[in-house]
This record gives structure tokens, C-alpha cells and sequence, in this order.
């Protein structure tokens, strides 16, 4: 089986169905996915006890099959099994019509749509979504709308098979203008993951995910060219530290920003810098620097003009400002071959100024970008809403266009390198949408470069342990609502510290 953490694309997905198809007998496939939809329904519906009651929408292609085998299964026992068939069985394709034929001789009711208010009286104990699967190319039209709306009102768990309807399962977006999508608690998807069921629209819509590869052979898979962020992605790098080091063993980071009124983005990334383990921390200040900063004193405040720029790891960009003296000492950071992370200011500095483009994509040293969705549109002179329309191709564009590491931020951050599979974050809540947490995961990059990590490595460990620790003080009842950004910074440190000492523990890599 591919890596657990893969994501396939619907035409990848396709590719794999039929490679699998040619080796076993018609409807094997469909069989399967609803042998597995029905073994989590069961899960599903455990405490309401034998006489659950269970509402199935199947739609018109495979995906309705697989919802109509999952309901011929589930009427096998005393369940109460409601079917509301959206299809034409004549224009079915064939595996679905006798997966139809199956549901028909079992003990499940089926009922016309036309009775959807009769419908959505009835209390239900799960609601299983079978209505569209990765085929849907344009928004779920007025008929089935209604139905789509009612469920999307009830407090039962909902059940989405493959994807939730009206979701596109490469993107995460709503599907067609206007469109609307089955908001389910949870996902069971079919042979391989997908990615838009973890960015943008995916993680309100899916809910809890689990992947079904319906016992398919080894050989069948392609190789894939995204994947989910784990720990063991970055987790060669997660070592304990020698007793025989010293501060210039963990690397100097300089933080280049705080301009007038925007100080605060700086310190908090210099912060950051600081608690994510390098070795010393400078912020510089393109107006008056501070003398220290009274909260962490161990940072050192310096002006940017005068800074030695030779040596060292740079974070451009916190509270940068977009004066002619910022745009100089970009230019003179993007000059320097040095590991260099660029956010914010630094980003829309690029956008406007060819020259700066030229530098940063000739930078030879590693090289981190991490835009949010509007800073992406400008530095390729698009809208954001392009950007969010297909948000893995956005950051592959990013990379290959600044032959860099792109951390493209969002819900399911995306994390693109040239020439390696692009990376969607798992971790992180909506306590991070607030001000300061993207100076935040900026110092933390740029710790992690200047402890020796490489680009990609550090930008995905960087936002797996950002998005971690906001995850951490949720459970703790710190957030979402009112989590600052400041606030994330011990809790980045903590988590870092216990996966250091859990991978030693284990004497390998996680």
C-alpha cells in the first residue's frame, strides 16, 4: 500500500480504479466501498443501539452504488434503513443499477424526494451522504439543493462517501458558482486520500477523515506527488542536544522589520526565533530600534542600516513596511547568500519590483517564502480568490517561479518545494486567524534553517509544531476565540521539546 500519507488527485484516482479493475470482476470495487461505508456507519451509530434509524442518499453515478451497496448491507440487521434514490435507475451506470436491484430486495424503505419535508421530520440517528463523488464538474442543481440544505441542519452525524457532496476533491472548493456542499462529520474517501479534503473548503466539510483502499493490489498504485505533513517528515532532524555545544552551535537568526507602528511584528518573530532553539537573536529595526525588549531581554535590537548582513540566517518582512529604506535592505538580504525567510512586507516588495524578483529567484542559499493567500496573488499578479481556487498549484507555481520553498498559508497550509511532493499541513485551528501568528511561524523557519535544517524540512516543521501548539491550547481551553499570537510561542517551545525527547526515547526517527 502507498504511504499512509498520500494524496492522489481525482485523475490519479481514476487511473488507479482502472489499473485495479482489470484484474478483478465487475462491481468488486463497489462492493467493497460500501462493505467499508456500512462498517463505519455501524461505528457510527453504535450508542443509538439496533434500532437505529438511517437515512441514504444516493445519487446518480458510482458514488450513489457505493451508497446503495452500504445500504444494502446495513438492512441486512434490524437498522432502520431509509433510501432517497436522486437518480434515474435507467441512466445508472451498471454496476450501480445492480447495487439498486440488491438495495430493492432488502428490507430498506425507499422514498420519493418528493416527501422531503416527511423526510427531515423524522429524527435520525446518520445520515449517509452518497449523492456525488469526484466526477461532479459543475454546481449541485435546484433539485437536489433542497435536500442538501436539510441535511446540513441536522445534528445527526452525517456520513460522506468518497467526498462530501458538491466538494472538489483536488481543491476543497465548492464546486460550481454559487455551489453548495454536504457539510459532514465525517469522511470515508476510496482508495487513495484527497487533497481537497484537507485545504481551503475541506476541513469545515469533511470532518474526520479515513481512508478506504479497497484491498486494492500494490502494483495498481502511482506514485503520488502530494502528501499529508506528519512528523516523519522532519523527524531527522528532532535530535538531542550535545552537552559539548555552545550558543554559536544553534546559529544566529536576524529579523529585519518593525517599522514605525509595526515594532510588534518583529519581536514577535525574533521571539519565536528565539524559543524555537537558535542560538542567538538579533531584531532589526528599520526605524529607531528599541534599546532591548523587556519581555525577552536575550534578544538584541539593532538598527537594519547598520547590520552586518555577511553572515547568519535572516527572517525579512514582520513589520517591514514598504519605504524606500525597506526595499534597500531587502535588496542587500537577497544579496547575501544566506538562508533567508521572507514573509510578509518582504513579499509585496518582491510583487512590485522586478529587480528584487530577479534576486530572489538567483538566491543560492535556501530560501523560504511564506505568503498568505493575498500576498501569493501579488507576487504572481493574480487575484487571491485564483489562489484559493487551486491552492496546491498556486504554491508549486510559487516554487518553481522563486526556486524556493513556498509556505502558502490557510486552512491546510501548503507547502511546495521544486522537484518534491507538495505537503498539506494537518495541524492548526482558527485560534491561528489572528494578527502576529505569520511573524510567528516566519521566526520559527527561521530558527529551524539556522539550527541546520534544510528548507523543506524546516518549512514543514515549522508549520506542523505552529499549528500543533495552537491545537494544544485549544484543548486546554486557550482558544480559539481570543488566542494571541504572543500566547503561541511557549507552547511552540514545549511542543518541540517533546518531540526531541519522544524521538529520542524511540532511538530512531518517528
Amino acid at each position: 500500500m502507498p504511504s499512509p500519507t498520500a494524496l492522489f488527485s481525482a485523475s490519479e484516482i481514476r487511473d488507479i480504479e482502472r489499473a485495479a479493475q482489470t484484474t478483478l470482476p465487475a462491481g468488486t470495487l463497489m462492493q467493497r466501498a460500501g462493505e467499508a461505508a456500512a462498517e463505519l456507519a455501524l461505528e457510527l451509530i453504535q450508542s443509538a443501539g439496533d434500532t437505529a434509524n438511517v437515512l441514504i442518499l444516493a445519487g446518480p453515478g458510482n458514488n450513489g452504488g457505493d451508497a446503495l451497496e452500504a445500504a444494502y448491507r446495513l438492512a441486512q440487521g434490524s437498522l432502520e434503513v431509509t433510501i432517497v434514490l436522486c437518480a434515474d435507475p435507467a441512466r445508472q451506470p451498471l454496476n450501480a443499477r445492480q447495487a439498486l436491484l440488491r438495495a430493492q430486495s432488502s428490507a430498506a424503505c425507499f422514498v420519493d424526494t418528493d416527501l422531503r419535508d416527511d423526510l427531515f421530520a423524522e429524527k435520525w440517528d446518520l445520515v449517509i451522504d452518497g449523492l456525488f463523488g469526484i466526477g461532479l464538474t459543475r454546481a449541485i442543481d435546484s433539485t437536489v439543493r433542497p435536500l442538501v440544505q436539510a441535511v446540513n441542519v441536522l445534528a445527526c452525524p452525517v456520513l460522506s462517501l468518497d467526498v462530501p457532496s458538491g466538494l472538489d476533491a483536488d481543491t476543497g472548493n465548492i464546486v460550481g458558482e454559487n455551489g453548495i456542499a454536504i457539510r459532514a462529520s465525517h469522511t470515508i474517501t476510496f482508495i487513495g486520500n484527497k487533497p481537497g479534503l484537507h485545504t481551503a473548503h475541506g476541513k469545515d466539510y469533511a470532518g474526520a477523515v479515513r481512508v478506504a483502499s479497497l484491498d486494492i493490489d500494490e502494483a495498481c498504485f502511482i506514485p503520488f506527488h502530494a502528501e499529508l505533513n506528519d512528523v516523519r517528515l522532519f523527524s531527522s532532524h528532532l535530535r538531542l542536544r550535545m552537552h559539548n555545544s555552545h550558543k554559536g552551535s544553534y546559529g544566529d537568526v536576524t529579523v529585519i522589520g518593525g517599522a514605525r507602528g509595526m515594532g510588534g511584528a518583529a519581536i514577535l518573530a525574533a521571539r519565536a526565533a528565539a524559543k524555537s532553539g537558535a542560538g542567538r537573536v538579533y531584531a532589526a529595526f528599520i526605524d529607531d530600534a528599541p534599546t532591548h525588549d523587556s519581555l525577552q531581554p536575550e534578544l538584541m535590537c539593532r538598527n537594519a542600516v547598520d547590520h552586518d548582513f555577511a553572515s547568519g540566517t535572516f527572517v525579512a518582512g514582520p513589520g517591514l513596511g514598504i519605504s524606500s529604506t525597506a526595499r534597500n535592505i531587502l535588496e542587500r538580504a537577497l544579496n547575501a547568500q544566506v538562508p533567508l525567510v521572507l514573509d510578509a512586507d518582504a513579499l509585496n516588495l518582491i510583487a512590485a519590483d522586478t529587480k528584487l524578483q530577479t534576486l530572489a529567484a538567483r538566491h543560492a542559499s535556501p530560501l523560504i517564502l511564506t505568503p498568505h493567500p493575498l500576498e501569493a496573488a501579488r507576487l504572481l499578479g493574480v487575484s487571491s480568490a485564483t489562489i484559493q481556487d487551486d491552492r496546491l498549484a498556486a504554491a508549486r507555481q510559487l516554487a518553481r517561479l522563486f526556486n524556493a520553498t513556498i509556505v502558502l498559508k490557510g486552512s491546510g497550509t501548503v507547502i511546495a518545494t521544486p522537484g518534491d511532493n507538495a505537503v498539506i499541513n494537518t495541524t492548526g485551528n482558527p485560534a491561528l486567524a489572528t494578527a502576529g501568528t505569520g511573524d510567528v511561524l516566519a521566526g520559527m523557519c527561521g530558527a529551524l534553517l539556522a539550527q541546520g535544517w534544510p528548507e523543506r524540512e524546516a518549512a514543514v516543521g515549522a508549520a506542523w509544531l505552529h499549528g500543533h501548539a495552537a491545537d494544544v491550547l485549544v484543548e486546554q481551553g486557550i482558544g480559539p476565540t481570543g488566542l494571541t499570537a504572543s500566547e503561541l510561542i511557549p507552547a511552540i517551545r514545549a511542543s518541540l521539546n517533546q518531540l526531541i525527547n519522544k524521538n529520542a526515547q524511540h532511538g530512531r526517527t518517528l
